[in-house]
């Protein structure tokens, strides 16, 4: 009986890390999804692209850059438009399951742009903040691999977001 009981807890071990990160590669990929942002209606596409260096099986530090969203605005009889972007560096902690899933959270440093024009005037600002977000991923193999993730960029904005990546 308890042959069969380690048998079985080895073969959840190994499945759950067969499609696990590893040390020393490097990945990158894409995502879309949608950002919305505190006192603004609706939520707008986003898109970015992210590249990353797995330093160890469970933990990685990654790059990216997204376009949050590109917002219209009618107040007042003005209208404008508002764009805000995201450069963000993290690191990022994945926890294997079995059957190639994943889950990860990840914690780092992001700097928000916004920009904006109304009525021919022109503003741009920018401010950093801590970034969070919590996802899960699934390895198609080794080398591809799908996530969905929930960040926080800031404490009155979310992005939800599906991406691929590829290891190289």
């Amino acid at each position: 009986m308890f042959k069969n009981i380690a048998a079985a807890a080895a073969l959840v071990v190994a499945s759950s890390t067969a499609f696990a990160a590893q040390p020393g590669t490097f990945y990158a990929g894409g995502d879309v999804g949608k950002t919305k942002l505190e006192n603004q209606s609706g939520r707008a596409t986003s898109a970015g692209a992210f590249i990353g260096y797995n330093f160890h099986q469970n933990f990685a530090v990654e790059a990216g850059y997204r376009r949050l969203g590109d917002y219209d605005f009618h107040a007042f009889g003005v209208h404008g438009d508002v764009n805000v972007d995201q450069a963000a560096l993290s690191l990022v902690g994945t926890l294997p399951l079995s059957s190639g899933f994943n889950l990860f959270g990840r914690v780092g440093y992001n700097r928000l742009e916004v920009e904006g024009s109304a009525n021919g005037y022109h503003a741009k600002d920018s401010v950093s903040k801590a970034l969070i977000g919590v996802g899960v991923g699934y390895a198609f193999t080794p080398t591809i691999s799908a996530r969905i993730e929930l960040q926080r960029p800031a404490s009155d904005t979310h992005n939800v977001s599906a991406g691929v990546a590829f290891q190289f």
